[in-house]
């Protein structure tokens, strides 16, 4: 099987044209293809799919072979796979994912995609939509609890935290911290991902804010541990930031692997995420 390995801001995935190709356990393909000992190494497993319904269709599947609904970095790497690849010649796409049809503006330098400027659509804040099953102690007042979860209060490891929870088509839970280096995070991550709260797993942005334009953020991913960077969990940390009053509406997201600038846009409800995406290297594999 021929593959793809490309980057969005350190966030790597294994790419494979489904056109060409056909990997018929995708999950088991995902395990042995992530593993950065005995296989290619990377954080998950991306198929480029024919759609009947857009341009191109994005599977994708994290590092444990779990399927996942979306990934912003992933999608900026779909979008310059495609173009690069000559298998468009648009430079505004729409791509099907489980979290619904995406469209991407690809920027072009030197024949090449240099970054992509993705509609994330609008995130989902009712609570049974992302899904999080939350009930607020009453001194916090129920009523909060019954539209959103923003700012309310959970219990992790024995330490409380403050919560603000997001669906992007996958679910996120945002938490606000005075440092992000020294967090443990490989076991606060998990400890948060199989919370009782969230009975599909979530992924938890742990943010740091610096000033009203500019966050710092580490992720853990459901299904795939810490990365580098998240595009989805940048998104939904930029709406939590301005549901809390810290940011404003454009923010720059600084994770480990580089910064994406997020912008929620107040008339349409739109979440917009620009970053790059990077072209690592191709192979050929025997599964």
């Amino acid at each position: 099987m021929k593959f793809t390995k490309m980057h969005g801001l350190g966030n790597d995935y294994i790419y494979v044209d489904c056109f060409q190709e056909t990997v018929a356990d995708p999950e088991k393909a995902a395990k042995f293809l992530s593993d950065r000992h005995f296989g290619v190494g990377s954080d998950g497993l991306v198929l480029i799919k024919p759609s009947k319904q857009a341009d191109f269709e994005m599977a994708m599947y994290n590092a444990d072979g779990s399927r996942g609904e979306m990934c912003g970095n992933a999608i900026r790497c779909v979008a310059k796979y495609v173009y690069d690849h000559n298998m468009t010649d648009k430079t505004s796409i729409s791509i099907e994912t489980l979290a619904g049809i995406k469209y991407a503006d690809l920027h072009i330098t030197g024949g090449k995609v240099a970054s992509v400027r993705v509609n994330m659509g609008q995130p989902e804040l009712i609570p049974q939509k992302i899904p999080v099953v939350y009930e607020m102690p009453q001194a916090e007042g129920v009523q909060q609890a019954l539209s959103k979860v923003v700012d309310c209060p959970i219990t992790v490891g024995g330490t409380q935290y403050r919560m603000t929870c997001v669906s992007m088509g996958n679910p996120h839970c945002v938490v606000y911290v005075d440092d992000v280096d020294s967090l443990e995070l490989a076991k606060l991550g998990t400890q948060f991902e199989r919370h009782a709260c969230f009975p599909n797993r979530v992924n938890t942005e742990f943010v740091r804010v610096l000033d009203k334009n500019t966050v710092q953020m580490r992720v853990w991913e459901r299904g795939s541990g810490e990365t580098l960077a998240c595009g989805t969990g940048a998104c939904a940390v930029t709406v939590a930031s301005i549901l809390n009053g810290y940011t404003n509406r454009l923010v720059t997201v600084k994770l480990l692997g580089g910064d994406l600038v997020i912008e929620w846009d107040e008339q349409t409800g739109i979440v917009y995420m620009t970053g790059s995406a990077e072209h690592v290297f191709d192979g050929e594999i025997a599964l």
